[in-house]
C-alpha cells in the first residue's frame, strides 16, 4: 500500500466501524435488528506491490455482512498465502478470492425470499461457483 494510502486506512476503518456500529445499534434499538442486513459487496481489489503512484487494481475483497440475522465470528473462503510471487500471487500480489461476490448475494438473496429456482435469474453467474449458499445467514 501506497504511503499516503497506508496513513489514511487506519482513521477510514475506524470511521466506518463506529458508523456500523451506531447503525446497528438503532436496528436493535427500534427491535428490527433480525429483519436488517448490512453488507458490503464488490469484487474490486488492489494490488499489494505498489507501482509509481499507489496501487494498481486487483481481484477481491473483504466483505462485511452485519445484523441480528447474521451468524457471525466465521471467515468464508479461504485466505491466501499473502507471499508476493507465492503460490496465489497471479502477478504482483494480485490475489485471486476463493469466495465470488455472487455467492455472497446468494446467501442473501435467499434470506430475502429469492427461491432456488429463481435464483439463476436473479444471479446468472452463480453456477460458475460452489456454493449458492454460505450458510452465514439464519
Amino acid at each position: 500500500m501506497h504511503g499516503s494510502q497506508a496513513s489514511a486506512y487506519g482513521p477510514l476503518l475506524a470511521e466506518l466501524s463506529g458508523a456500523m456500529k451506531s447503525f446497528y445499534d438503532a436496528t436493535v434499538e427500534l427491535g428490527v435488528a433480525n429483519q436488517v442486513t448490512t453488507f458490503t459487496a464488490s469484487d474490486f481489489g488492489r494490488t499489494y506491490v505498489p507501482n509509481a503512484g499507489g496501487t494498481d487494481h486487483g481481484w477481491g475483497n473483504h466483505q462485511i455482512i452485519m445484523g441480528g440475522a447474521v451468524q457471525g465470528g466465521d471467515i468464508y473462503g479461504q485466505m491466501p498465502s499473502l507471499a508476493v510471487g507465492g503460490p496465489d500471487d497471479t502477478g504482483r500480489g494480485r490475489w485471486i478470492p476463493t469466495t465470488s461476490v455472487d455467492e455472497y448475494n446468494a446467501t442473501l438473496a435467499t434470506w430475502f425470499g429469492v427461491s432456488a429456482s429463481n435464483l439463476a435469474t436473479v444471479l446468472p453467474n452463480i453456477g460458475r461457483f460452489g456454493q449458492a449458499n454460505l450458510g452465514f445467514m439464519a
